[in-house]
């Protein structure tokens, strides 16, 4: 029996199918308050005003950003957005009835943020091919739900295998060992699928599908988030609850059932 909603049973396929969503922000005031931040955070570490426009601020970052400062700026920014109270709900908002439609509605989140800054020719923020499900860090039982900041498209985004051609290549995977990751990607690479995805979308997706990206080739530089989501009653592997992952959503019934204890006396 399937009791989900044609909406749900539409979106739930075409994530299986396809191994990602991409559909507009579900709160556009939230993603607007996140960048802001991001660009006061910026113009805070390099001194300059706040930009008029901040998507082009962001977009020709590297005409204010010596290149040797980039991992300073990088965390500068992550601890910035960590700081304030508001970030993980607002960040959370902006793919809340996706996440629960693809995941369930009691919930754990990443602690922390991932954050990508990709210069144009910069080789030092590379994300080479690899899935995360591969190693034991990583539960299958995840999805990463990834927001950009400016538009991205082509080696200014990510690569994703849809999953059909994943399972294919899974099966092979030994056959490259002698020549690295490198070599996969170049076997693999004319069935990836380079993600297009404007500011004001996101994009949730499975780790478990093979995934990254390369040097950012176009004129402008990317800027993109990502933070993992998984039910809280799923497996966990090396990132564990309360370490890596924190409650978000708990419902009554759980609470009540994970603070039971049964009276003595029944065992006699």
């Amino acid at each position: 029996m399937d009791f989900l909603e044609k909406i749900e049973t539409d979106l739930s396929s075409a994530f299986i199918q396809n191994g990602y969503i991409i559909q507009p922000c579900e709160n556009q005031s939230a993603l607007e308050r996140i960048r802001n931040k991001t660009v006061d955070l910026a113009t805070n570490f390099l001194g300059v005003p706040y930009p008029t426009d901040p998507g082009v601020f962001l977009d020709e970052i590297v005409s204010v950003l010596p290149l040797t400062k980039l991992n300073f700026f990088r965390l500068h920014i992550i601890s910035g957005l960590m700081a304030e109270s508001w970030f993980r709900e607002a960040y959370f908002s902006c793919a809340r009835s996706l996440v629960e439609t693809i995941v369930g509605n009691e919930l754990v989140m990443q602690r922390n943020i991932g954050f990508s800054i990709q210069i144009p020719g910069d080789n030092s923020s590379l994300l080479p091919l690899h899935s995360d499900s591969w190693g034991s860090e990583c539960s299958p039982f995840e999805v990463v739900l990834w927001i950009p900041l400016v538009d991205c498209y082509r080696t200014k985004s990510m690569f994703i295998l849809p999953p059909d051609a994943d399972a294919k290549w899974r099966e092979k995977v030994q056959d490259f060992a002698g020549g690295g990751t490198e070599s996969l990607y170049q076997a693999v690479e004319p069935e990836l699928k380079w993600l297009e995805v404007p500011y004001g979308k996101v994009v949730l997706f499975t780790p478990t599908v093979m995934h990254g990206n390369r040097i950012n080739q176009e004129s402008t530089t990317r800027w993109s988030m990502n933070i993992r989501f998984k039910g809280l009653f799923t497996p966990y592997s090396d990132k564990r609850l309360g370490e890596y992952f924190a409650p978000i959503a708990v419902r009554a019934a759980s609470t009540i059932g994970m603070k039971f204890t049964m009276p003595g006396g029944f065992d006699d």
